[in-house]
């Protein structure tokens, strides 16, 4: 097995000039700032008084595991021969938090649309996505249940 290292650089922006001295006197935000890339300006789930209008921890996760889906789907789409011409995914999370103020995800699912021409094998197309969390990095990682329920349009 090769291991391979991610990296990223997380910079906290919430000082507001007292630091950590209370509760109350922090924000939750900070910056993903990977050294070539965009910054990512992000807050806590609005849940806990975040900031709705900034990606929070939540939102990346269930973005990162629909991305790494649909970039396996396109590629084992390629592979089937089955020729994706538009591919878009509003997936959905649910999590729960318990007494103690602990949440975790307890499942997900991925809802994406996707066009394909005429005369493509929709159900070879839709068992693609069940072979996928044999190989997706996110999926392989988490430790909830994701399922799929996709839509199709032949165009």
């Amino acid at each position: 097995m090769a291991e391979h290292e991610y990296s990223a650089r997380v910079v906290w922006t919430g000082n507001r000039g007292q630091g950590t001295a209370s509760y109350r006197a922090y924000d939750r935000t900070w910056n993903v700032e990977t050294p070539g890339k965009p910054v990512i300006h992000c807050s806590n789930d609005p849940l806990l008084g975040g900031d709705p209008t900034l990606h929070n921890p939540e939102d990346m996760l269930i973005a990162a595991l629909s991305a790494c889906h649909m970039l396996w789907y396109l590629h084992l789409a390629s592979d089937a021969r089955i020729a994706v011409q538009a591919y878009h995914d509003d997936p959905l999370a649910v999590g729960e938090t318990d007494r103690s103020g602990a949440s975790r995800f307890l499942r997900a699912t991925l809802r994406p649309r996707i066009t394909v021409p005429q005369g493509t094998d929709l159900r070879r197309a839709d068992a693609i996505h069940h072979e996928i969390h044999k190989t997706c990095f996110i999926a392989r990682s988490v430790n909830f249940p994701v399922d799929y329920a996709a839509e199709y349009t032949v165009a």
